[in-house]
């Protein structure tokens, strides 16, 4: 296996274990908290977080099989969207959570399983070829840069929600 896959594996394994740590001790009520209105924009909560996060998760999937996809940008949680405070519009705690592992799961096989010229192969959404040209570059973006971004994100959430950290 080559060294960049062995990379993001390792990686995609720690997010795994990390995630759903970062919600443990949060209760569905909490999921979709804003803990100050002071802010010019919302914080992300733990519920827009993974509705985000899982939006991707298929793409992630996509990308590694060669299965066609839609462009994320105007999805109800894409990169457009901002986090509310209604839970109503977001799937229960238990259901984002296992969605997030069991695709990160799959993808790992996935990666597992995967050719070596994998990271070789070209993107295939047009707006994204620009910047990530390729799924070496794409893949990486995607699975670790975007996703432990808002992770992070989590981690300053828990801090102000007076929540330890995890």
């Amino acid at each position: 296996m080559a060294a960049a896959l062995s990379g993001l594996i390792y990686c995609f394994e720690k997010n795994l274990d990390y995630a759903p740590k970062l919600v443990a001790d949060v209760s569905r009520s909490q999921m979709s908290d804003q803990p100050s209105t002071d802010l010019p924009l919302p914080m992300n909560h733990p519920a827009w977080v993974f509705s985000h996060l899982n939006v991707y998760l298929p793409i992630i999937r996509a990308l590694i099989t060669g299965e066609s996809f839609e462009d994320p940008k105007e999805h109800r949680f894409g990169m457009l969207s901002q986090p509310e405070s209604n839970p109503g519009i977001y799937a229960d705690k238990e259901e984002l959570i296992g969605y997030f592992v069991d695709q990160h799961r799959s993808i790992l096989q996935l990666l597992k399983d995967a050719d070596q010229d994998l990271l070789s192969k070209p993107m295939p959404l047009p707006r994204w070829q620009p910047i990530m040209p390729i799924l070496g570059i794409a893949l990486p973006y995607l699975m670790l840069n975007h996703e432990n971004s808002h992770l992070g994100q989590l981690s300053a959430w828990r801090r102000v929600m007076k929540l330890p950290r995890v």
